[in-house]
């Protein structure tokens, strides 16, 4: 294999273990916090499969149809503004996310996750 390739597939491996990380952190995880870092890891290792698929050694950016010689080719922009666009919602999603925990220890005094579903009222 080409020392490209193996570059994909780390990326590829960087991305399944982010994505598999911010699983587990969710799923397993009782603190609130540590709930919203899952979602944090997650959402950056489908930035990273997104970046990576869209990948194309040697490409030119779609922007510069001046510097484009013969033979060459653009990379695809629609993962680029995915991510974009994903990048934006995830640091949305996070401070909404802290802003809801601040307002869950304010009113039952504990981030836990099991301690306030066993609350009532």
């Amino acid at each position: 294999m080409r020392r490209r390739d193996w570059k994909m597939i780390i990326n590829y491996i960087g991305a399944f273990l982010l994505i598999v990380i911010g699983l587990a952190l969710i799923i397993f995880k009782k603190n609130l916090i540590k709930i919203v870092i899952g979602m944090g890891v997650m959402d950056s290792g489908i930035n990273l499969l997104l970046i990576t698929i869209g990948f194309r050694a040697g490409g030119t950016a779609p922007i510069f149809i001046s510097d484009l010689k013969d033979g060459a080719f653009f990379v695809d922009p629609i993962p680029q503004a995915l991510t974009l666009t994903s990048i934006v919602i995830g640091a949305c999603v996070t401070a909404l996310a802290l802003s809801l925990v601040i307002k869950i220890k304010e009113r039952y005094g504990s981030i836990e996750s099991d301690k306030v579903r066993r609350l009532k009222g």
